[in-house]
């Protein structure tokens, strides 16, 4: 089945469906993994967006039942070189393709992916439309003009839990009150983290468990007192989709929680904290999506090969106060990638130390969260 890609700029990318008809917008961005499409795919921080696959051959290993990070998918559209039909893998339950029809997802092969990569990196990510319903480009480019800006658009109220949750053995579970009348379970968990949820992995949550954590999930708008009153040892921010400086509420809530108790922020959370300490944040030209980004440590000198996912960055030239500190850098750009705090115990980076498949460099800054929590807990009580 035919299918066209008409970008905002009148670029046009033909096609064919292997997911049967649709139509559908969002801003188009790429991504260079080899693997860990289904990782991408259930990641809160696409919604909104139409990802491209850089590496030629997607679908060879299907879909299985525990790569996801979230309970759905969240890519507005999928876009391959050549899909694989016939997945071989012990692990897997079902193609690729019969998994984005069951979620609803348009998947188009047979594009030149490489011309599109290449015109994203000279253009800058941009506003698209896939479709194949209606096949005149230029009705295409206007709907993609038409439709919404990345830039100024508050995606976390999409993604962000509806009511908490208390991850249990590698699960989310319902809690059964309101945060009001909440009591922390009984159990043999070292540490309780409040994770507020802008849109947060499944396997940071794991990170977490595997290192005695009882984590509550909250919803994105949970006020500073509500979480002064859960009274936990530590506050994870997490990643999510969209621009920070939309996320207001946030802000003002991570403003208030600063120096109360230790912070780790990631990705989103990251940015969200650089806006609270009185930084800006800017959106990239194409942004950082892939397993490949190498981040150096600007104390130790070590360098680590990263997996990323953003379209924003925090200004380090944006941040005035002396006590804050840029811990690490991207060294394909010189982009700020970590923030530690000199005084009050917080730190947090843009890329994303739990990466499932890999690579896994930088799981060391969870062993971090834990040692802060644990020195501040010896600290003040």
């Amino acid at each position: 089945m035919k299918a066209l890609l008409a970008l905002e700029d009148g670029t046009i990318f033909r096609g064919r469906s292997f997911t049967g008809r649709w139509e559908t917008e969002g801003e188009v961005v790429f991504n260079t993994s080899m693997t860990g499409y289904q990782e991408v795919l259930t990641d809160p921080s696409y919604c909104g967006q139409i990802v491209t696959m850089t590496y030629p051959l997607i679908g060879n290993y299907g879909v299985n039942e525990t790569d996801v990070e979230s309970d759905r998918v969240h890519v507005k559209a999928f876009l391959v070189k050549e899909y694989q039909s016939y997945p071989s893998n012990f692990r897997s339950r079902k193609s690729l393709g019969e998994y984005l029809k069951e979620n609803g997802i348009p998947g188009m092969e047979a594009l030149d992916t490489r011309a599109l990569t290449r015109h994203i990196r000279l253009a800058g990510a941009m506003r698209g439309v896939l479709s194949t319903e209606d096949l005149d480009p230029a009705s295409l480019v206007r709907k993609a003009k038409a439709s919404p800006q990345m830039a100024g658009a508050d995606l976390v109220l999409e993604v962000t839990c509806r009511t908490p949750l208390l991850w249990h053995e590698g699960k989310p579970v319902p809690v059964e009150t309101d945060l009001d009348a909440f009591t922390w379970p009984e159990g043999n968990k070292k540490f309780r983290v409040v994770a507020m949820d802008f849109g947060i992995k499944y396997n940071i949550l794991r990170c977490l468990e595997e290192r005695d954590c009882q984590v509550l999930l909250v919803p994105a708008q949970t006020d500073a007192e509500t979480i002064d009153r859960l009274n936990p040892d530590g506050l994870f921010l997490s990643n999510g989709p969209g621009d920070p400086a939309a996320v207001t509420y946030a802000i003002e809530t991570i403003k208030n929680e600063i120096g109360r108790r230790p912070i780790f922020g990631i990705c989103l959370g990251h940015q969200l904290l650089g806006l609270a300490l009185g930084g800006e944040t800017y959106k990239l030209k194409f942004g950082h999506r892939g397993a490949n980004q190498p981040v150096k440590d600007l104390k130790t000198g070590r360098v680590a090969i990263t997996s990323q996912n953003h379209g924003f960055c925090v200004d380090d030239d944006t941040l005035k106060n002396p006590d804050i500190e840029t811990s690490q850098m991207n060294l394909n750009d010189n982009t700020l990638e970590g923030m530690v705090h000199k005084k009050h115990p917080l730190f947090s980076v843009q890329y994303h130390p739990e990466a499932s498949p890999g690579p896994h460099d930088a799981r060391y800054l969870f062993d971090r969260f834990i040692d802060m929590m644990e020195t501040y807990n010896a600290q003040t009580h």
